[in-house]
């Protein structure tokens, strides 16, 4: 019997982390229990009707190819399909610009794997998605965070750091930020900013991932360039998903890069999966080429707007004075900030015990900061489970915040 794995772990394999989210999900099987915790869409919004009849078609006329192999690159009528759907949107791409991963979680975990060296520094949000995180650390980088702001993240600490850190001999690889609604917060970043981000990554040359998961579920204001529309240096890799505006259990994404790095990506994905899906991808390319993909996420829109609206309105309603939160104009989430001296750890465990589950801060900081902070999700729960959730989470909060006073007036 081995006695201890540790033994035999590579850096990467002992530097690996359980997901706070995925952990927090097995308690969503106990009965009555709320979930604000995982990025989950609403399955209300699956077309399973649409797909029952696409999917018959597609095995009576593509059987034998959608269940064989595929290349890596992906379907190539899929790549088109989206590659016209960015043109369309402002972008100038070609095929040579694209391809398919399975989720862009994938996309995520081989940028790490290609560009990341051990110590190497990587620049993200504080906060910022603890899926990214984990992943970059899992390749042995040095997680360096920027602030936020109501405006996402602040140029001057950006570049402030980067000079910090290069007078300190640190090679910088890349800046990872989700510029769009963002994980956790829900802030958007004016195109200005994004611009002098940019701007930064040329004068000191470093990339810049773009994570773009939440870009289409808009519900008011005006959508911002993506940051590869704005880029003319061919530094930005654009991360993009169908796990939020059509469905999550296809586990379909796509990059959009400089034709070198997507070269580089699809050498990563050889290694790794071989291809997606043939078969889904077929079944997602029928489903954009009739018209279904902008017509559901039409009723998507609808339907998070109103669950966001609501969310908000109960938060007002219940939630004490101490409270405060993001009013997101899109996204799945809000960013919910408590008085410094409360510890969201111990509101979790309070939650749990009144069945609604939420994602404490701290995982999303890679300075171990953000005790104070959770992430609730709106997309999932309908609207009557929203308001009950919420008036049981602002119990738990009412009775930590007397719990602390209390303490600290003995």
């Amino acid at each position: 019997m081995i006695h201890s794995i540790k033994n035999f772990l590579s850096r990467s394999g002992l530097s690996m982390k359980r997901s706070a989210i995925r952990e927090i999900l097995k308690h969503l099987g106990k009965p009555g229990m709320i979930s604000f915790a995982g990025g989950l869409p609403s399955p209300d919004t699956f077309p399973v009707d649409e797909l029952k009849e696409i999917v018959l078609e597609i095995l009576e006329k593509e059987g034998p190819e959608a269940l064989q192999y595929g290349t890596t690159e992906g379907d190539t009528h899929l790549r088109q399909l989206l590659v016209d759907r960015h043109i369309r949107q402002g972008l100038e791409i070609g095929m040579e610009n694209l391809t398919i991963t399975t989720g862009s979680q994938q996309a995520i975990d081989l940028i790490g794997k290609i560009f990341i060296d051990q110590g190497d520094v990587v620049l993200c949000g504080l906060p910022s998605y603890l899926g990214g995180l984990n992943a970059f650390s899992s390749y042995g980088a040095r997680l360096k965070g920027i602030t936020l702001d109501e405006n996402g993240m602040d140029p001057a600490d950006l570049e402030e750091t980067v000079i910090k850190l290069k007078q300190l001999g640190s090679k910088i690889k890349f800046l990872y930020i989700i510029p769009d609604f963002q994980n956790p917060a829900g802030i958007t970043v004016p195109d200005s900013r994004r611009k002098r981000i940019i701007e930064i990554a040329v004068r000191h040359n470093f990339l810049i991932v773009e994570d773009s998961p939440y870009r289409e579920v808009r519900f008011e204001g005006e959508p911002q360039h993506l940051m590869y529309e704005l880029d003319t240096s061919g530094r930005v890799i654009t991360l993009c998903t169908f796990s939020k505006i059509f469905a999550p259990g296809f586990r379909v994404g796509w990059v959009i890069a400089h034709p070198v790095i997507i070269d580089r990506l699809v050498m990563a994905k050889q290694t790794a999966d071989l291809c997606t899906s043939p078969f889904v991808q077929k079944i997602i390319a029928r489903y954009i080429e009739m018209g279904l993909l902008e017509k559901n996420l039409v009723k998507t829109i609808a339907l998070y707007r109103k669950r966001r609206t609501h969310m908000v309105e109960c938060f007002k309603k219940y939630m004490p004075p101490e409270v405060r939160w993001t009013e997101p104009h899109g996204g799945l989430f809000l960013f919910v900030t408590l008085p410094k001296n409360i510890d969201t750890d111990l509101i979790f465990t309070k939650a749990i015990e009144k069945n609604v589950a939420i994602v404490t801060g701290t995982p999303f900081y890679c300075n171990s900061g953000g005790h104070n902070t959770m992430r609730i999700n709106f997309s999932y729960s309908d609207i009557n489970d929203i308001e009950t959730g919420v008036e049981r989470l602002s119990l738990a909060i009412k009775e930590e915040i007397a719990r602390v006073n209390e303490k600290q007036r003995i």
